[in-house]
């Protein structure tokens, strides 16, 4: 691989990284939502979605860390 080809590819893992790091503040955020959802509202479609935004979200996420940790690999 050339230096202009492992450049692009490590802009590409801080723009992997920057991305993770936005998306994990949301997922902080949805979590919190989340968790003070009250008890008697835990069985609405406002519950179910955000607990499904959480679970994409995290997927999401290790996902990215995937494709990061296979870029490492090769710059």
């Amino acid at each position: 691989m050339n230096k202009v080809r492992r450049k692009e590819i490590t802009e590409c893992l801080n723009t992997l990284s920057t991305l993770k790091d936005e998306l994990q503040v949301l997922l902080d955020e949805e979590q919190d939502y989340f968790d003070n959802i009250p008890e008697n509202l835990q069985t609405s479609e406002r519950y179910e979605d955000s607990e499904n935004a959480i679970n994409e979200m995290e997927s999401a996420i290790s996902d990215i860390e995937t494709a990061i940790d296979s870029l490492y690999c090769i710059v």
